[in-house]
């Protein structure tokens, strides 16, 4: 009976001291959180799906995230619910996770990794970053040339293409734009596209329906919820302007993501593109 109790009180000890060995990155005990919807997605890529325990607010693919808990958006972050959570990593956006929150996640001790992006490239690097922060390389490094080799092939296949006039179209009241900073304005170049807004100061700005009109766009993008008031808009100038733009509706969650779905996305602006030019 001793020899019984000796073993248990072993056992549990074992089982103690285990609980209190630190997490290490890449482990099967590693907790993350993301704070952005395109990052859960690139977790989930890179092979660490199955590491989620929460994500950021509109975060819906791949569908199994729609399962986890929402920590708040972008705008608004729910600290307390973080902490329960017990993350032992935090996936950030640089440039889209306010400096504020990062400040406070640093303070909390919480280990934060940031991202960056700003160019349509910059979602395999991440991928490889991600890789190596938790240990899945192998996996990771495999989506990243993936991701590569279908960029390669868009570029590829629409070098030296004739010029279209693309407007990215959010909003009617009043209209807003990207400028040439967003990864979206690269896609359109990649594209053989010119963003007709690429000067504006800020990478998202309002745009009067003058300037609208004197951009002549031959091709407006938006989004498929903004079909029918993108639709009614243009109707407004029907006279007024010189040529009516074609007009199409792309995902945002495709084209306006830094994830890998990214190429999906590019590849249905480079066929609205082509359209165009067959029909000039």
């Amino acid at each position: 009976m001793k020899t019984r109790r000796s073993l248990r009180s072993l056992l549990r000890l074992v089982m103690t001291l285990a609980a209190l060995q630190p997490v290490q990155a890449g482990s099967a005990q590693e907790r993350i959180i993301t704070l952005a919807p395109h990052l859960a997605e690139l977790v989930c890529e890179a092979g660490g799906c199955e590491s989620l325990v929460a994500v950021g607010a509109y975060s819906n693919y791949p569908p199994a995230v729609q399962a986890l808990p929402q920590v708040g958006d972008v705008a608004q972050l729910n600290l307390e619910a973080v902490l329960a959570l017990k993350p032992t990593r935090v996936i950030a956006w640089t440039g889209g996770t306010p400096a504020a929150q990062m400040a406070r996640l640093k303070t909390l001790q919480l280990p934060v990794t940031s991202l960056r992006f700003e160019r349509l490239d910059d979602v395999a690097t991440a991928l490889i970053e991600l890789g190596s922060v938790l240990g899945t390389q192998p996996i990771a490094n495999a989506a990243a040339q993936r991701y590569r080799q279908q960029l390669q092939h868009l570029r590829a296949a629409h070098a030296g293409a004739a010029p279209v006039r693309v407007l990215y179209q959010i909003e009617t009241a009043p209209v807003y734009s990207i400028n040439r900073h967003s990864p979206i304005s690269e896609a359109i170049t990649l594209c053989g596209g010119i963003n007709v807004f690429a000067q504006l100061p800020t990478l998202a700005a309002p745009v009067s329906d003058e300037a609208v009109l004197a951009a002549q766009p031959q091709l407006v993008v938006h989004g498929p919820a903004d079909t029918a008031a993108v639709a009614a808009y243009w109707s407004r100038f029907a006279k007024a302007a010189r040529v009516q733009p074609r007009r199409v509706a792309i995902d945002p969650d495709l084209i306006a993501r830094s994830g890998p779905r990214l190429t999906e996305g590019v590849q249905q602006l480079c066929q609205a593109l082509d359209v165009v030019r067959k029909n000039q």
